[in-house]
């Protein structure tokens, strides 16, 4: 049963979704051959007309195949997606790195000694830093000019899931996009095309669904990869399975 019709779509192991239900904190569903629609489809399929036509909030990466099953005639007609948090920021992450690579290949002599090391202080939040970590990333930012406006750009895109709505939020993205045209930082601007083009997935946090807890779908995940290691060289699939249904259920 789905709890409040609020579902989170994962790209989880073996190639594999899972499906959860937010709101009561548990996995419900896991399969597919693989991470496309027609594999998505089968869960649709699973949870029958209708329960999926009552379901109100789908969570989701910004995969195709997860938006383009979702919103399929029958699947969740009355589904508002919403895109995950923590994977729009993979995605500035994974272009200011590019960046970092970039400068490395730029320049040379002493200026690649200050560029090799601090990749994931860069990629780091501030406030998670150490004061050491703290320390390095200043004297990377005074060597690199552009990997200092690069990082400042994607700690200051966190405020977008503080506006209270959507209405207060699309121009101070508006104002992030006219900053970045000047920063000569073209893979960020390929995000924010891509952001810009899956707007009504990530504005909807703003409105009553930020009390949706996506941050569960990649603590499950976490939960899953354990249970590989620990059930290294598992053969059945079924009982697999299993075990990821069952990892959050409360003890007895």
């Amino acid at each position: 049963m789905v709890s409040k019709h609020v579902v989170a779509y994962g790209a989880s192991c073996q190639n594999r979704i899972e499906v959860s239900d937010l709101i009561r904190g548990q996995a419900i569903w896991w399969g597919g051959k693989d991470r496309s629609e027609e594999s998505m489809g089968g869960f649709f399929r699973w949870l029958g007309p209708e329960k999926r036509g009552q379901i109100r909030l789908a969570v989701m990466d910004m995969r195709t195949a997860f938006r383009t099953s979702t919103l399929k005639p029958g699947n969740a007609p009355k589904a508002k997606i919403l895109y995950d948090k923590f994977h729009v920021f993979k995605h500035l992450g994974e272009a200011i790195d590019k960046v970092r690579k970039q400068e490395y290949s730029r320049v040379s002599g002493e200026g690649r000694r200050f560029i090799r090391g601090p990749k994931y202080t860069l990629l780091s939040r501030r406030g998670n830093l150490t004061t050491k970590g703290k320390a390095a990333l200043r004297l990377l930012f005074r060597a690199n000019t552009r990997l200092n406006k690069a990082r400042l750009l994607k700690e200051s895109f966190g405020q977008l899931w503080d506006y209270a709505t959507p209405a207060l939020a699309r121009p101070f993205f508006d104002l992030w996009c006219d900053a970045l045209k000047w920063q000569r930082l073209k893979l960020c601007q390929k995000v924010a095309r891509m952001i810009e083009s899956h707007w009504d997935g990530i504005a909807a946090y703003c409105e009553e669904e930020r009390q949706a807890p996506p941050g569960f779908v990649e603590g499950l995940n976490n939960k899953i990869r354990v249970i590989r290691r620990r059930a290294y060289g598992l053969r059945d699939e079924k009982y697999l399975r299993l075990k990821i249904l069952t990892c959050n259920l409360p003890n007895l």
